[in-house]
């Protein structure tokens, strides 16, 4: 096979995207060329996707492009890290599409071990992860501190699961891309995180390489304005799950396989605080605009509207479930919390009066704090066992299903089988010892 057909038929494309980097690009491309062409024992192709540079860069990727035969250049006149990488995988005909970073900070010899499970179809979606207990990692502890807590606020907010989204080092089966990636809004830096929280929320494979990564002191990221796109992503992806607006229905029937497990119970007890507490807060500010109308009465009405609520919020937020299955056991079952609430903070109540009838409002609310406080732990504990029994072998548009579906672990050979044929019909393996010398 003749090194342009090769390159026309690659079964790996590795996409760089790039802007302003005319000073290290030619010595990175010339170092993962070098690389793929002794070690990777597929055909590929090296994509440098210039998006709106002002420098050099797109000269530099011009005569890359024609000094090594597998190496292409694309450029674009928006900027955008998240749009080069959506316009260059998407443009691509290889079964596996890659990108890193282009000062290569990532070591390389994670790149087999990060597209072998995608060729052999057990995975969708692989990734490289500075956070596992196996990775070597060399940077600043102001880093270590923002990307840390930057995947806690994924994992309490989104209920991810993966351990490092934002890792310069990722990889996705072209078959899944095509699906996936029209899903994305997201442009700039934060388009990792939403590829990697909807492919979890579609119930897709996502497998995590622990890699070698030694951090650029020259990285021009503004880390604050990153930060502050970051979490107006979060927010714009919760808001997008929980109404409906992203639909990953498509994605998750088109690929077949399980929808994403429901929440570890710790990631439950964290949003149920989150929901309680402002269910608190508007229960209390609703008792105190009430009480004229009498203590009990006042109790009565806030409770009853606030368990309305809480049930709602939970069920969604919480729990993960939508749609109509079930809605109207869940609600019931939250007006039977919701009564015992009643007793527990009525009865409170009633003890306060009868023990100390002149009591003030402050120890009034003391008294109902720690009722309340009763009653949430017998609500949570209530919502979990009646709604951990839903949607078994069904999903929600949101991707969460119960964790004890019997095809979360079942193999997928129709897949399998299928990402298989497709790598050798594009590409054929082509052993290291009998690659042809360039």
């Amino acid at each position: 096979m003749s090194e342009d057909t090769e390159v026309r038929e690659a079964t790996v494309e590795v996409v760089v995207p790039v802007y302003n980097e005319r000073a290290e690009l030619a010595a990175s491309i010339a170092r993962l060329d070098e690389y793929l062409s002794s070690m990777l024992p597929y055909g590929y192709r090296i994509t440098i996707a210039d998006n709106a540079s002002t420098d050099d860069t797109w000269t530099i990727a011009e005569q890359l492009s024609d000094r090594y035969p597998r190496v292409q250049a694309i450029h674009l006149s928006e900027k955008g890290r998240g749009r080069a990488l959506k316009q260059a995988w998407l443009a691509s005909d290889a079964t596996v599409l890659a990108y890193v970073d282009v000062d290569l900070s990532t070591d390389l010899n994670g790149l087999l071990p990060l597209i072998a499970p995608l060729l052999s179809g057990h995975s969708d979606v692989a990734i490289g992860t500075r956070l596992a207990r196996d990775s070597r990692v060399v940077r600043g502890a102001q880093r270590e501190f923002i990307s840390r807590s930057y995947n806690l606020i994924l994992r309490t907010s989104l209920g991810a699961s993966f351990s490092d989204a934002q890792c310069g080092f990722k990889a996705i089966r072209s078959d899944v891309a095509a699906e996936l990636l029209p899903l994305i809004e997201d442009t700039g830096w934060f388009f990792d995180t939403e590829l990697l929280v909807l492919a979890q929320r579609a119930g897709l494979r996502i497998h995590e390489v622990p890699v070698d990564w030694i951090d650029d002191p020259g990285s021009t990221v503004d880390i604050v304005a990153t930060a502050r796109a970051d979490l107006q992503g979060v927010w714009r992806l919760i808001r997008g799950l929980a109404n409906g607006r992203i639909s990953l229905t498509r994605l998750r029937e088109q690929f077949a396989r399980p929808a994403h497990p429901s929440n570890s119970l710790g990631v439950q007890l964290l949003r149920f605080a989150a929901v309680g507490v402002a269910s608190t807060a508007a229960y209390f500010v609703l008792y105190l605009l009430l009480r004229p109308l009498g203590a009990q009465a006042a109790n009565l009405i806030s409770l009853l509207a606030t368990a309305v609520a809480n049930t709602a919020v939970n069920r969604r937020f919480t729990f993960g479930l939508s749609g109509r299955d079930r809605l109207l056991r869940h609600h019931l079952g939250g007006l039977i919390a919701f009564g015992l609430a009643l007793g527990l903070t009525s009865g409170s109540l009633w003890l306060l009066q009868a023990l100390w009838p002149d009591a003030g409002r402050l120890v009034e609310l003391v008294s109902l704090v720690a009722a309340n406080a009763a009653a949430t732990a017998l609500r949570f504990t209530a919502l979990r066992q009646l709604m951990s029994g839903s949607g078994r072998g069904s999903a929600s548009d949101d991707g969460s299903a119960d964790a004890d579906s019997p095809e979360d672990c079942s193999p997928d050979s129709r897949r399998l089988s299928s990402a298989s044929s497709l790598a050798r019909s594009r590409s054929p393996l082509v052993s290291a010892p009998g690659r042809q010398p360039r």
